[in-house]
């Protein structure tokens, strides 16, 4: 088993995956990318092409047969410009959270997508930003084209593990995301996201339906933090994402843990 999901994958789920599931999402985001290059050419503030992504990434969700439940939606809203963060599980993550996210946002996306047709063209023309991992001095770059996107008024979302899960569970966190949080004085806001690691894991290419949840916790405040707690900030990014990716049983269980030490204390 891989998490909830069968190892080997019974063939029913092949056949389907290869013969329903990808030619619909490949009609999907053909239609939906070439409809946002010929919209890119009079729309500036990507609006218009923003919208045609929320209509590709729910298009695409409902293509691989998943469900997609949203839990704390209040705290999208509780600050009017905040970097959001998740963990980074599957290539139906970002489906996800454009699908979830009810505002327009730029991402912070590793360059490798920029060549695939569609998306790519996608990610180019609506002001997405492309990071190089492998660059430093590039990645200085595109942190602060981010910092200036967030100051100007946009939100922006970040993969701060810098690269998928290959087991579920969560790896190493950059600190881009906090960094990018305290330059431009903003809240860091934790998303996690359950389920999708078990729709589509790396290195795989079929699809293993079910419910997939993205979980919003409560916006980190960074103000009046300086660079000098970047790590700090990251450590409490991953301590939250890792606390929201608990089954709601077990957070329940340990908050109740939390607030019983504080009283006997």
């Amino acid at each position: 088993m891989i998490g909830g999901r069968p190892n080997p994958l019974p063939w029913n789920y092949r056949w389907r995956t290869n013969i329903v599931h990808v030619p619909a999402m490949a009609v999907i985001t053909a239609v939906c990318g070439s409809l946002s290059l010929l919209v890119s050419l009079v729309d500036k503030k990507g609006n218009v092409q923003h919208r045609i992504a929320r209509v590709w990434a729910r298009g695409c969700v409902w293509a691989s047969g998943a469900k997609l439940r949203v839990l704390g939606a209040e705290n999208f809203r509780k600050r009017p410009v905040a970097v959001y963060a998740s963990n980074h599980t599957s290539y139906m993550d970002t489906p996800v959270i454009f699908s979830a996210l009810p505002f327009q946002f730029r991402i912070l996306a590793r360059k490798e997508l920029w060549p695939i047709p569609f998306i790519g063209w996608y990610l180019n023309r609506s002001g997405q930003i492309q990071i190089d991992t492998g660059n430093p001095r590039a990645t200085l770059s595109s942190l602060g084209a981010g910092a200036r996107a967030l100051r100007s008024g946009m939100r922006l979302f970040v993969f701060p593990e810098g690269g998928r899960t290959s087991d579920g569970e969560l790896r190493p966190f950059l600190s881009g995301a906090a960094y990018l949080a305290i330059r431009a004085q903003v809240p860091l806001v934790p998303i996690a996201l359950s389920g999708v690691y078990e729709l589509l894991p790396i290195h795989t290419r079929h699809f293993y339906p079910g419910e997939v949840t993205l979980s919003v916790g409560e916006p980190i405040e960074t103000a009046g933090m300086t660079l000098r707690q970047t790590e700090e900030l990251t450590g409490r990014l991953r301590a939250a994402i890792e606390q929201l990716c608990l089954p709601r049983c077990e957070r329940a269980q340990s908050e109740e843990g939390s607030v019983s030490a504080v009283l006997s204390s």
